[in-house]
């Protein structure tokens, strides 16, 4: 399947996640996106080291100017569980604003055409790490990383396709 590209209405599905009574929750994606600006960002990896020391923080830290731009909501898509991606979220005690879902059999990955293989590596299929603005479930900027590399996909990245 070709990944997602711009112009396209993203595919719905759902993730999981706990919310902040801590219960766990189930959603789709369109019900998260549906009529407002969104970031939908993934990784390969929750406490992996670019995504935990780079990718994440720096949607963390951006996060007050991204919602300047307009963007109602930071989404955080991985291939992990909701409870791995409830205990990831934890370490970032400082985060208000970025929703950490979990899409533990990699079906809305594989929805989006982003799957990577890192069987290799003993990780089974993952995510390419990327970053989409998607507007009213439309995409509006897809930067989609090569391989395991960090370099079109940071919070600084989407500010200048804002």
């Amino acid at each position: 399947m070709a990944p997602i590209a711009v112009g396209d209405i993203i595919p719905d599905g759902t993730v999981a996640y706990f919310n902040e009574q801590d219960q766990l929750q189930q959603a789709s994606i369109h019900s998260l996106a549906a009529g407002k600006k969104v970031i939908l960002f993934g990784v390969p990896g929750a406490f992996t080291p670019t995504c935990s020391v780079k990718h994440v923080p720096g949607f963390i830290e951006k996060a007050a100017e991204l919602k300047s731009k307009g963007i109602a909501d930071i989404l955080l898509i991985s291939v992990n569980d909701p409870f791995v991606m409830k205990a990831w979220a934890k370490t970032y005690p400082d985060n208000k604003d970025v929703k950490f879902l979990a899409d533990g059999s990699a079906s809305y990955t594989h929805a989006l055409g982003l799957e990577l293989d890192l069987s290799e590596k003993g990780l089974g299929t993952r995510s390419k790490r990327f970053a989409l603005v998607v507007d009213d479930l439309k995409v509006k900027a897809a930067n989609i990383e090569a391989g395991g590399e960090f370099t079109v996909s940071s919070a600084d990245d989407v500010l200048k396709a804002l």
